[in-house]
């Protein structure tokens, strides 16, 4: 009896986590950045096929992402958003691409 019932939970689990297909996660990450500016770019880049919803908090530094994961992984995410011009704890920016930001987007860089 208690396997039926941990094999329905397991299954009802499962089943919530899938939508037509699709396995939805949400993450949350560190992204530098100072402002309003920075907000609509670092979110913008993300205006991709499997991203669902991003939202960066330029208090805290941190974004909230909900993703399909058959569509895109958390690398790609983080990856598209240093291709903005933005660090990540797993990508720094390019120089140039952040050389290129608005002067109120040059946030403290970490050393390489």
């Amino acid at each position: 009896m208690k396997q039926s019932i941990l094999y329905l939970t397991v299954t009802l689990l499962s089943m919530s986590s899938c939508q037509n297909g699709t396995l939805n996660k949400t993450s949350e990450i560190k992204v530098w950045g100072n402002c309003n500016m920075c907000k609509k770019t670092i979110e913008g880049s993300l205006d991709v096929n499997g991203v669902l919803e991003a939202d960066w908090n330029k208090d805290t530094k941190m974004m909230s992402i909900g993703y399909d994961s058959t569509l895109i992984n958390l690398e790609q995410i983080e990856h598209l958003i240093s291709k903005s011009g933005y660090d990540t704890e797993m990508f720094r920016a390019e120089d140039n691409t952040y050389n290129n930001l608005h002067d109120c987007c040059k946030y403290e860089r970490k050393e390489e």
